[in-house]
């Protein structure tokens, strides 16, 4: 089993920062991918940006410019560097990892962005 631990979610006003970390343990033998997805209230669980084995990363056009996304393997940890936060951020933010044709989901951290 793989688990997924998120932290770094909470309140923050508009225009500030957030950095949310997920480290994966468990029975990790190869990552294809990890990266993070979001889900408002009401709404479906949308990709926000996800980082490749090789180190490629692809980001969702609503964040590109403020989002980053970054991976330290030794650790087996992924960040997701948030930046220019707008009200429209507000989700609980979920890690997402991909190994040997599994996905795995932390539980999810929430992020509040005040206007």
């Amino acid at each position: 089993q793989v688990q997924l631990v998120e932290s770094g979610g909470g309140l923050v006003q508009a225009g500030g920062s957030l950095r949310l970390s997920c480290a994966a343990s468990g029975s990790i033998f190869s990552i294809n991918a990890m990266g993070w997805y979001r889900q408002a209230p009401g709404k479906q669980r949308d990709m926000v940006t996800i980082i490749t084995s090789d180190g490629s990363t692809n980001l969702a056009d609503s964040v590109k410019g403020r989002f980053t996304i970054s991976r330290d393997n030794a650790k087996n940890t992924v960040y997701l560097q948030m930046n220019d936060l707008k009200p429209e951020d507000t989700a609980v933010y979920y890690c997402w990892l991909h190994s040997r044709g599994m996905a795995y989901w932390g539980k999810g951290t929430l992020v509040t962005v005040s206007s």
